[in-house]
């Protein structure tokens, strides 16, 4: 019970933490296979495939029980590891004792594991899962290996010792050391070399579990692949002069443990020669004191070869990524050390007393550190910030904080971390990429591009790199280079179901609306609460007239990501098309409280406004649109519309004028803009010949079919004083009103052409206020 407090004293505030940005998304909140919790589909896939660069069938298993239990609240996650540690330690004091049936040295050394700093890394951070699953079934191991001593005859018994072996080596494969550790328990304190038994009976008694511990070891390289391939820039001989220092600067840290950080970083040339002298002379030094002391004080040599033994697989001499340094490297191996000490300082002779408070003031002072320690671990900002201020040129801390930066808004902030990281080390790939990304955000295009095709020289299989290249080209205009990038990623990783929506979205600029609809409902298929590819998938049948259809995939898109402010614009633009205009503007309403910044959702609410004949109120929406997005073209013609209904004639040809000079030769544009000169109340405002001209050239975009068009042209031609063209273009306008049934249209023309035959232009009435 006071092993268990102890750990949850420590580590017990570790339930109110988040997930970190490091891990925790390749194996929880990222992983599509953990998110489908519990199933027969799930128990499939983590057995037949690798997941994270490592065969560790069971740690996925209990990550997606712990989804099936708590979701994505991270507080699950992390009090799972709590108690698989507790459990841990209650175990490895229980087996000592059966072992040695020393009491409180062995409540001692269980403690040491229980609470030490360096056991932070494993137990606080949720991709650990592996160490603390792993650090169980060695326990376990040891538990059914000293049952199977009491009895070496029974064959169920040592069944048992091979089965929690392989569960230990299906959550890390680390622990293929575990045959090593037990033929040293049968060294001491179990005895088994005496007489009659022969060393060579005991390593046989291994083999089966040295061929399991081979499988294993088999797979990893099969599964790692180039991940644990040497580096080459790192000399064999540099990386066993590591390996010494490390071994010694763990040492250090046991007893000192001050500065704990994460990632400690490979150096690339190697470690300075004293170092390594310094460190195979101290390592050397306490070898030859254990070998000589092995008779009268086996346990020492026991703990020594235990802790170099247990650490061979992760002390670097075979590179594993870009870390050949970790505190959780030490979880399984320190138990020697502390055997080790622990029979060691029990030598002494002190009281009862003393040896008591020494105890109890080494577990209190590491119990605080390691409560430090773990508060480091309470967020992603508080973890790198603390590596950033321990450590020096740690290019993971930068990207990883620079992520943390981009996440919270601080783009210019994070630009600056991520180039902090390329200077250390330029051929960083994921920062290249991250440093692209926030390029992109800030409107760079042409920087991000460049920084996403570095990426793509340094590792041309980079799926994420080619599809945000491709969203770069395509905001480029460059379609056609961000289709073959999108296309590119695909057959890197055929289930991106971001690079199929991506794809989905150019290919539906192209107009190819079949094929976009294909690969929306593909990427449907993998993530079938992806909201953003519902919502596209609705524009897309939109464009096919597929409106109920449309209209249900915006529905879903919020029913998955209410905060989807695009989804309720496009919904809104569908019900106003359907003439519910009220529910439109409920969902544009809804749109800009998510997206107050939304020039487009400002627009359609404007049209809605304008529709019901709240026309001020429609032209305080598309002025909020124009102050957003300045050359929004539609934005302007329709505030123009607005004020011609008011009779502000002035404001409407302002914003028909600065609607023309934007885009493109617009006819309808063209001839409110000419209606305007034409027929504006004040003379100051009219220029007839200026009307003809605009209305000319809207009339010829029109085909000379509009009536509405040809009306314009009329009232112009009379302003310009040039009535008998203004008759027989009136007359023409009228033939195309009535035989089109628009009889209010044509009443209005009957009206004017009047006029025209007086000799008088139409002017529209001066409104009064």
């Amino acid at each position: 019970m006071v092993l268990f407090l102890a750990v949850l004293a420590v580590f017990g505030q570790t339930a109110g933490f988040g997930f970190v940005n490091c891990d925790d998304n390749l194996y929880v909140f990222e992983n599509a296979h953990v998110e489908g919790g519990l199933s027969l589909k799930g128990l499939a896939w983590v057995f037949t495939h690798a997941d994270c660069f490592l065969y560790h069938p069971l740690t996925m298993l209990s990550l997606m029980a712990d989804y099936q239990l708590h979701g994505l609240s991270a507080g699950g996650y992390h009090l799972t590891n709590v108690l698989l540690h507790a459990a841990s330690a209650i175990l490895l004091f229980l087996v000592l004792l059966q072992m040695t049936g020393a009491l409180w040295r062995c409540a001692f050394v269980a403690a040491l594991f229980a609470i030490h700093p360096l056991r932070v890394e494993s137990v606080a951070w949720v991709a650990e899962r592996k160490d603390v699953l792993a650090g169980f079934f060695f326990m376990l191991t040891l538990g059914a290996y000293v049952r199977h001593v009491r009895k070496p005859d029974s064959l169920a018994r040592y069944w048992m010792v091979a089965a929690t072996f392989v569960l230990a080596l299906l959550s890390k494969p680390t622990v293929v050391t575990l045959p090593f550790v037990l033929l040293l328990l049968d060294y001491w304190p179990l005895r088994r070399f005496e007489p009659p038994r022969k060393l060579s009976g005991l390593i046989l008694e291994k083999i089966p579990l040295l061929a399991l511990a081979a499988a294993a070891c088999a797979v990893t390289v099969l599964v790692a692949g180039k991940w644990i391939t040497p580096n080459a820039r790192v000399s064999m001989p540099a990386r066993l002069g590591n390996a010494l220092v490390y071994y010694a600067v763990y040492l250090r840290q046991m007893v000192w443990p001050e500065g704990l950080a994460v990632p400690y970083l490979s150096p690339q040339h190697g470690l300075p020669p004293w170092e390594m002298a310094l460190a195979g002379t101290l390592l050397a030094g306490v070898s030859a004191v254990a070998w000589k002391e092995r008779r009268t004080r086996p346990w020492l040599l026991t703990g020594w070869l235990w802790y170099l033994g247990m650490l061979t697989p992760m002390i670097g001499i075979v590179p594993v990524g870009t870390t050949a340094q970790a505190d959780r490297y030490t979880c399984l191996p320190q138990i020697g050390i502390n055997l080790a000490v622990t029979w060691f300082v029990a030598e002494w002779r002190l009281s009862r007393a003393v040896f008591g408070s020494l105890m109890a003031g080494v577990l209190a002072a590491l119990m605080v550190c390691a409560w430090k320690q773990t508060a480091y671990w309470k967020n992603s900002e508080t973890l790198w910030t603390r590596a950033l201020a321990c450590t020096t040129s740690n290019s993971i801390a930068h990207l990883n904080f620079g992520n943390v930066l981009f996440q919270k808004g601080k783009v210019d902030e994070a630009i600056t971390h991520y180039q902090e990281a390329l200077q250390i080390k330029p051929d960083y790939t994921e920062a290249r990429y991250d440093l692209g990304n926030a390029l992109l955000q800030r409107g760079r295009v042409d920087e991000a591009i460049a920084q996403y095709q570095e990426a793509l020289q340094l590792n041309p299989d980079y799926a994420e790199s080619r599809n945000c290249l491709g969203l770069a080209l395509d905001q480029k205009g460059r379609v056609d280079e961000a289709i073959t990038q999108f296309q590119k990623a695909l057959e890197i990783n055929p289930d991106n179901a971001e690079a199929l929506n991506n794809l989905g979205n150019a290919l539906l600029r192209k107009g190819r609306v079949d094929e976009a609809i294909a690969h929306y409902q593909k990427a449907l298929k993998i993530n079938s609460d992806y909201a953003e590819a519902h919502n596209n998938l609705g524009n897309a049948l939109l464009q096919k007239g597929r409106v109920e259809q449309a209209i249900t995939h915006y529905q879903v898109a919020l029913r998955i990501n209410p905060g989807l402010a695009e989804a309720h614009r496009n919904l809104g633009t569908v019900l106003l098309q359907k003439g519910s205009v009220d529910e439109a503007i409920s969902q544009f309403q809804q749109a800009l409280q998510i997206w107050p910044d939304y020039a487009e959702a400002h627009y359609n609410l404007g049209n809605s406004f304008s529709q019901l004949g709240r026309m001020e109120e429609a032209i305080s929406q598309y002025q909020m649109a124009l102050q957003i997005k300045p050359d929004y073209a539609e934005a302007l013609v329709n505030l123009g519309n607005s004020f011609f209904q008011l009779g502000r004639m002035d404001r409407a040809i302002s914003q028909y004028q600065k609607a023309l000079q934007i885009g493109p030769v617009d006819p309808e544009v063209q001839n409110n803009l000419a209606r305007c000169l034409a027929t504006a109340p004040q003379a100051s405002l009219r220029n007839g010949n200026k009307a003809v001209e605009l209305a000319r050239r809207a009339n010829e975009l029109a085909g000379g079919k509009n009536p509405v068009i040809l009306g314009t042209l009329a009232a112009a031609f009379a302003e310009a004083g040039r009535f008998s063209e203004a008759v027989e273009v009136a007359q023409r306008a009228l033939h195309l009103a009535a035989a089109q049934s628009d009889t209010r249209l044509a009443g209005q023309l009957q009206l004017e052409m009047q006029l025209y035959q007086s000799g008088s232009p139409y002017h529209i009435p001066e409104q009064t206020h």
